[in-house]
């Protein structure tokens, strides 16, 4: 019989033929990073099945932290704050006044508002009574607004003064049974049509929580619905849950390390699940400070920072990049910024960023609204957007396939399933499906048709499933993984994503409904892809400013083509399709492309891009 002191050789010996030495080497420099990982994580869980044991919904946790410190700032917004207690009351009116108007569990109210603490004390409220919230993006504007209202199946829609116009654009195109109520910043200010004053009515209503007969809802039933573009068509409205909303929010404090005493800063919009539920949430369900901001600003966001006394700091990569173009200021270090977390920031400002603003700790995240595949970079790895462990992989189970690089389709082996990627292979990145599992199910969107789409089946036995992000990542020897690309119809430009096929729709509409082409293309200096629109136009027909004028009333500014191109020939596949491929390939280049070329310029008008404009903007003289 072996001793133990050998039996422990040959079990290393074992391993070592199996494993490598390598493996031992990698466990040994990723351990601490997988260990803190693996407690948070465990912490989470913990939390997460607590609270659906108890059958708690977001403002059941919310009501928790009311009664423990109602005084305690909840919300902070320019001069303005909100403590839990008026946080509170004002959800509790808008759940009473709901009520009272026949809304119930199940029912769909819209809303289109502003960042304000009011937004989050309106989806808050109606949430008390069971009724579901769609959180419209508020740069949308007629098809696409109409299209997020409808969609959701809205029977009411709330929405601001200050996009009165937006809303009388589509009004005769909204279903009759969609009420409207209007929120306006002063009381008895004239409304639109037939909108109901909301603030007016507010006053009228109690208080106090909402009455019993109130049904009210469970842990796993509905709370919101986000948009997103996904990977093609309209904005998707994308399914978040109660115990959704829990897990993202209790996922980024726990392996982040937040503390409940935390004071936060996003100026990301609220309807967002970034700034929406990854911040916010940490006021609702953890009982912190978070301090919000209308609309981003590059030279104040330091200086709100320190004017908040912020500990914690969100950002997406476009924002970074602002930040550090503003000129040298007393508020870059004298803040008490601990921690700054976001997705975007992109490594070759990294470094420069994080010395520039004295950050101690940068948390990248990456995941998707809909998805279950979310990660985070948890221990200041430049460049990282999270990892895959190397020791305990199936802790966590999400993965890199290979596949196609255009289509984003897998790429099957003789077997039939999938097949795993090697360290430093780009690949798509997918996270496995398990039903009734918090942090592994797939809600998917509304659209039950656009959800299968983003399931792949058969993926390592036959019969499991996984949910497919889209976008391409590579992941090197220790599991570390970087973002490489986005796959299919969609690319991000000013921190939102941009859906080709829908501004192809209204670039061809606007344009005379003729043949167009909308891709993304890379600008030096700038993060993620500018839009670019090829039109067929070989009679030039199309008034450039008029077309940019009557594009620019129904798209959001991030989706407006940067550059255009009139086609003088059409290039199409064997199936008729136009090649976006090789146009995108061809960029924006003067001097390669013989084809008419414009750029859209700070006036607003797209003008002539000649080669002397090119090396402009190459050498970041001209901005985007």
């Amino acid at each position: 019989m072996l001793g133990l002191p050998a039996l422990i050789l040959a079990i290393v010996a074992i391993l070592i033929t199996t494993v490598g030495w390598r493996w031992f080497y990698i466990a040994a420099v990723t351990s601490k990073r997988d260990i803190t990982a693996l407690f948070a994580y465990a912490r989470l869980l913990i939390l997460i099945k607590k609270w659906e044991r108890k059958n708690m919904t977001i403002s059941d946790i919310f009501e928790q932290y009311v009664a423990i410190h109602p005084d305690k700032d909840a919300i902070l917004y320019e001069n303005d704050k909100w403590s839990f207690r008026k946080l509170n009351e004002f959800s509790n009116c808008i759940a009473n006044l709901f009520h009272s108007h026949g809304y119930k569990r199940g029912d769909v109210v819209a809303l289109l508002l502003e960042n304000r603490p009011e937004f989050v004390g309106i989806w808050l409220g109606l949430s008390k009574i069971g009724v579901i919230t769609p959180l419209i993006n508020t740069n949308l504007k007629g098809p696409s607004l109409l299209h997020s209202v409808t969609i959701a199946k809205s029977a009411a829609l709330i929405y601001g003064e200050a996009f009165t116009q937006s809303v009388e654009e589509i009004s005769k195109d909204l279903p009759s049974n969609v009420a409207t109520y209007q929120f306006n910043n002063e009381n008895n200010k004239p409304v639109s049509g037939v909108a109901k004053d909301l603030k007016t009515l507010l006053h009228s209503y109690s208080k106090d929580k909402v009455s019993k007969s109130a049904d009210r809802a469970d842990h796993h039933d509905k709370l919101l619905y986000i948009y997103t573009s996904g990977t093609t068509g309209l904005p998707k409205a994308a399914v978040i849950s109660h115990a959704r909303y829990a897990f993202i929010t209790s996922g980024i404090h726990y392996t982040m390390g937040f503390k409940n005493d935390d004071i936060y800063y996003t100026p990301l919009p609220l309807y967002h699940t970034a700034g929406g539920v990854m911040s916010m949430g940490q006021a609702l369900l953890f009982g912190s400070t978070v301090a919000i901001r209308k609309k981003f600003s590059a030279s104040g966001y330091f200086a709100d920072c320190k004017k908040f006394d912020a500990t914690i700091g969100q950002y997406i990569g476009e924002m970074c990049r602002y930040i550090l173009a503003t000129p040298e200021s007393q508020n870059d270090k004298t803040h008490n910024i601990r921690v700054l977390f976001g997705n975007g920031l992109r490594p070759q400002i990294w470094p420069q960023f994080v010395d520039r603003f004295n950050i101690p700790k940068v948390g990248e995240f990456y995941g998707a609204t809909e998805g279950n595949a979310n990660i985070m970079n948890n221990d200041n790895k430049v460049g990282a957007i999270g990892f895959i462990s190397r020791i305990i992989p199936a802790v966590y189970p999400i993965s890199i396939i290979r596949a196609d690089e255009n289509t984003g389709e897998p790429i099957r082996g003789p077997d039939g399933l999938c097949q795993l990627c090697r360290p430093g292979e780009p690949g798509v990145f997918i996270g496995k499906i398990i039903k009734g599992n918090p942090a592994r199910e797939f809600l998917g969107y509304v659209d039950e048709k656009a959800s299968k789409k983003k399931i792949v089946t058969d993926v390592f036995v036959k019969g499991d499933a996984a949910f497919l992000s889209g976008d391409l990542l590579v992941a090197d020897e220790r599991g570390y993984l970087y973002f490489k690309d986005r796959t299919g119809d969609t690319f991000r430009w000013k921190g939102e994503n941009v859906s080709t096929s829908e501004v192809e729709a209204q670039v061809s509409n606007v344009a005379g409904y003729k043949d167009s082409i909308v891709y993304g293309v890379h600008v030096p200096n700038t993060e993620g892809r500018a839009g670019m629109a090829a039109i067929y136009d070989p009679e030039r027909l199309v008034d450039i400013d008029s077309f940019a004028d009557n594009l620019r009333k129904i798209l959001p500014n991030y989706a407006m083509p940067q550059f255009l191109r009139f086609l003088s020939k059409l290039d199409l596949t064997g199936t008729f399709k136009l090649r976006k491929v090789d146009l995108q390939k061809e960029g924006f280049n003067p001097n390669e492309i013989k084809d008419r070329l414009y750029y859209l310029a700070s006036t607003g008008k797209y003008e002539v891009l000649t080669p002397e404009i090119y090396k402009k903007i190459y050498e970041n003289v001209i901005k985007f």
